[in-house]
């Protein structure tokens, strides 16, 4: 028996017809490179051979009786590709802004849970002859290493190599009848105090070390302190998506200048963007905004199962701060404080609470807290979630064509309508911004700051090396400047 780990199944707890829990993709995909030429019943058949015998694109969940336990997943004996794979085509002209508004519209439909999570629309007509992939994958089923993973393992590092192997998506599971599914729901619900038991410990040390962090001013940014935007109330279920490309070098030439990380450069120019969105709507907060930023624990997790193993770490984007140069220093040294803090947390913390998420509860929590629109009425836990997901350093092909561009997509949530994530790609930056399109109408009117503030940050920096330059060939010209002697008498 399969059984989904608590934070696994708290995605499924936590979606509404308003707050949809999947992450998407949009793949942007060159024909030409296609050995046979492109065909939908050949795509359509190539992905069928490649997912069929792996359990993470062919099972399905099931629930427990009277929701006692979290589901358990079970092989879906019925799989249809064609349930899952579909075809369409964009209106003429067939450029950008009709695939965003596709794209927008399948963005806000939620995945059938009879079926496998998961969906691929092959879209045609895009950009004089380019193929686009939206995909859709349930958080339960893949958090965003694992689920770049899964798209990375359909492709192929040459149009007519087969597709890599895939790795183990897990066992499919064995469906048991409904007497020993609930009877192992008993079990597992009286173990509870036992494991709180032996998690109540490592949590009261983190609780110490963050009061002792945040006293010492070396603590990540407090949840709970963001200041409110015009994201950050209930959302509905209309989604509006924008996305853009950045050069990986030139983020690379930044970082390698002034000491910092890739991620630093992706949060300061995400602070930059997000600063001058706002101040053109005049609703620039005086206090700087607070990302909610994903972190993988996949290698430092003691847990062997669950498809999510994330944790998160909260960080201000220096959005007060007008100079991108200061901002992203400031992003540094806060970021090196976040790391460290976060890295005093058990690895484990947030999927070892989740298993006490209780199915029927959690989801009645959940619709009342929407209903009742309490994200409005109490403090902003997080202004929105950021995440830098690591992608191919080298080109990959998907079903024989070229991928020229890959962005991620994640959920947003009441609270918090605004997600951006940002991708790695042979040499580019893919981002990727969704959000509640009655709380941002107009998503591209954030995304196309990303560029822009990127190239401020670019010529500060080269401001920068270009004066300490000519200090540096001041003061050797000094050093060189022969001295006047002195006769003594």
């Amino acid at each position: 028996m399969d059984r989904l780990s608590g934070l696994d199944a708290s995605f499924l707890y936590l979606e509404t017809p308003a707050q949809l829990m999947h992450v998407c993709g949009v793949i942007v995909i060159d024909p030409s490179t296609m050995p046979q030429g492109y065909s939908f019943d050949a795509v359509l058949a190539g992905i069928d051979e490649q997912v069929r015998d792996v359990a993470a694109f062919t099972r399905k969940v099931r629930r427990v009786p009277m929701g006692l336990d979290h589901p358990i997943w079970v092989q879906d004996k019925q799989f249809d590709i064609e349930r899952h794979v579909h075809r369409l085509a964009l209106p003429s002209p067939g450029g950008y802004k009709e695939l965003i508004s596709l794209t927008s519209h399948l963005a806000g439909l939620p995945l059938d849970r009879s079926r496998p999570l998961w969906e691929m629309w092959v879209i045609e007509g895009y950009d004089d002859g380019k193929i686009a992939i939206f995909s859709k994958m349930h958080h339960a089923t893949v958090d965003g290493v694992s689920g770049s993973n899964l798209i990375s393992h359909l492709c192929s590092l040459d149009p007519e190599s087969a597709p890599l192997a895939l790795e183990a998506g897990g066992s499919h599971g064995r469906d048991v009848g409904k007497r020993e599914l609930f009877g192992r729901a008993l079990v597992t619900k009286l173990a509870l105090p036992v494991q709180v038991a032996k998690i109540v410990g490592p949590t009261a040390e983190g609780v110490a070390r963050t009061v002792s962090r945040a006293r010492q001013g070396t603590a990540m940014a407090a949840p709970l302190t963001a200041p409110r935007t015009s994201f950050n109330g209930t959302i509905t279920g209309h989604r509006s998506i924008a996305l853009t490309d950045m050069d990986l070098e030139v983020v690379r030439s930044i970082k390698s200048a002034t000491g910092t990380t890739v991620n630093d450069v992706v949060l300061a120019v995400s602070g930059g963007a997000l600063r001058s969105y706002l101040e053109e709507r005049g609703e620039l907060p005086t206090t700087s905004l607070v990302a909610c930023v994903p972190v993988s624990v996949r290698e430092l997790s003691r847990r062997a199962k669950g498809a999510n193993k994330v944790s998160s770490l909260f960080t201000k984007l220096g959005t007060d701060i007008e100079d991108p140069l200061e901002r992203l220093q400031q992003m540094s040294h806060d970021n090196r404080n976040a790391k460290e803090h976060h890295q005093a947390i058990s690895a484990d913390s947030l999927q070892d609470w989740a298993e006490f998420a209780a199915p029927r509860t959690f989801g009645l929590a959940v619709r009342a807290y929407a209903g009742l629109r309490l994200a409005e009425k109490h403090p902003v836990v997080q202004n929105l979630v950021i995440s830098n997901v690591p992608g191919p350093p080298i080109p990959l092909f998907f079903m024989g064509g070229q991928i020229t561009a890959l962005y991620p997509l994640g959920p947003v949530f009441h609270g918090s309508g605004l997600n951006v994530t940002v991708m790695s790609n042979n040499g580019e930056l893919h981002v990727g911004v969704i959000a509640c399109r009655e709380s941002m109408p107009d998503a591209e009117a954030l995304v196309r700051r990303f560029p822009e503030e990127l190239a401020r940050l670019r010529d500060a920096v080269t401001a920068l090396e270009a004066t300490a330059t000519q200090i540096s060939s001041a003061r050797s010209t000094r050093a060189k400047k022969p001295r006047a002697r002195t006769t003594e008498k």
